[in-house]
């Protein structure tokens, strides 16, 4: 039975939660944002009808703090929460509140993400749903003389990943069996302070690879749908950078047979809402699973560009009870492009940069999007993630869209006092021969150096 939402709580900050309130708003959905203290000025606080302080900047204190959103929800008599991606979007607990509380949660049900989110239950069940695994533990081992066993078998370079981790966090390579003991303890250790979970598994590394996922729709009535594939391979340290959709240079029957792939895995899981299936792609074009995220993904733009969908539109009626609108025959049109826009200097590791924001120019013209929550005056807080500005493109085909995000990222301008950007180091990559030849890899970007700067242009 439908239950129409008539206030939804965004429990998130930045580009996000402005994006959130912005599809409300269309819908006739009134919003309310909460915030920390650093954000009390934001873009999404100005956009939203009705705002709540909940704690100060540290996360912690505020956008984690599960009690103080659940007060600011009961008093501001919002009937829905939607968590954005990061903070409590994949905590199952939260989710679970929630639904305790009488809040309707926009995203996949408690249960659902507890079973997803342990990364060692996930792939039990999606190798019962048939979907191919690398070689490795089903489940978590305890022992790192049996891991160290177990990755002689299957052989080096193999990853050691946290049960609970994710966001490119808790994970490590290992190519040698000298290493492999030192490796697992720091793993495990990392595993423990940052999840507060330190149970890990093992399986073999793909040297050569690229991430693709699809991207999943499903409704409370069993009908699970996909919107095609994106590639997500230009990568630093498991961190995304650049994605597109669809995934260049794939075969339409691979590119089928993943998407049938992902459907069935969350049919098995009994998924509800958007959610993304992530899929390690090898050079002979076997795919296998890697993880699924019950939630909507930062790179959820260039889906919605090649298919006219509204992700969070479509979220925010499956968690009203609806059905799909959309049919099982969605097709991408043309190429859609992103590129994350960080405060982070590549001269410095990818260091953080953060600071006030002197000089604010976003990119404009045919079939550029500007996702973002800053401008001129902002000061960037050393608090939270990076992300400035996420830019998408559209083109009806791949050489067009990079001519258009290079034209787009050349018109960008982000500067202040301590701010720096990784704009230039994006606009130099697009240009790499191996990504214009969609040949790229995850691996491409560990071995890419020297940032183009914009006086060489």
């Amino acid at each position: 039975m439908s239950r129409p939402l008539r206030k939804v709580l965004v429990a998130n900050r930045g580009e996000i939660a402005v994006r959130v309130i912005r599809t409300c708003r269309e819908l006739g959905i009134a919003t309310v944002a909460v915030h920390s203290a650093a954000d009390r000025e934001s873009a999404a606080v100005r956009l939203a009808d009705e705002r709540v302080q909940i704690g100060p900047a540290p996360a912690k204190r505020s956008y984690l703090s599960i009690p103080a959103i659940i007060e600011a929800a009961r008093a501001t008599g919002a009937d829905a929460i939607h968590p954005g991606y990061g903070f409590l979007s994949e905590d199952p607990d939260f989710a679970e509140v929630c639904e305790a509380e009488g809040f309707v949660f926009v995203g996949a049900p408690a249960a659902v993400m507890a079973r997803l989110g342990d990364k060692s239950t996930a792939r039990a069940l999606m190798a019962d749903a048939g979907l191919p695994l690398l070689p490795g533990s089903r489940d978590p081992i305890d022992d790192a003389d049996a891991a160290r066993a177990l990755a002689e078998e299957i052989g080096y370079p193999v990853i050691i990943k946290a049960v609970a981790g994710g966001g490119g966090r808790g994970m490590r390579v290992v190519r040698d069996g000298d290493d492999f003991g030192a490796a697992w303890q720091h793993t495990r250790a990392t595993a423990a302070a940052v999840f507060g979970d330190g149970r890990l598994y093992l399986e073999r590394y793909l040297e050569s690879a690229r991430h693709v996922e699809v991207q999943i729709l499903a409704d409370t009535h069993g009908t699970v749908i996909h919107l095609g594939l994106r590639d997500c391979s230009l990568q630093r340290r498991h961190q995304k950078l650049v994605e597109e959709s669809p995934a260049p240079g794939l075969s339409s029957e691979l590119a089928e047979r993943i998407g049938a792939a992902a459907v069935r895995g969350c049919e098995a899981a009994g998924y509800v809402g958007a959610g993304t299936v992530e899929f390690l792609l090898a050079p002979d074009g076997q795919f296998y699973f890697m993880e699924v995220n019950c939630r909507l993904q930062v790179e959820h733009p260039v889906t919605e560009m090649v298919t006219g969908v509204d992700l969070v539109a479509e979220q925010l009626r499956v968690a009203a009870g609806e059905p799909l609108r959309l049919g099982t025959d969605i097709r991408p049109d043309g190429v859609a492009i992103e590129c994350r826009i960080n405060a982070e200097d590549p001269e410095r590791e990818f260091a953080p940069a953060p600071g006030t924001l002197a000089d604010c120019v976003l990119p404009a013209g045919p079939f550029v999007r500007v996702d973002t929550h800053i401008a001129a005056g902002y000061a960037v807080p050393p608090h939270y993630d990076s992300l400035l500005a996420k830019v998408i493109v559209w083109a009806p085909d791949r050489t067009a869209a990079i001519a258009r995000m290079r034209r787009a990222l050349a018109e960008t301008t982000i500067t202040g006092t301590g701010v720096a950007t990784t704009t230039d180091f994006l606009h130099d990559i697009l240009d790499h021969p191996r990504f214009r030849a969609a040949t790229h890899d995850t691996a491409l970007i560990g071995t890419h150096t020297a940032p183009a700067t914009a006086a060489a242009r």
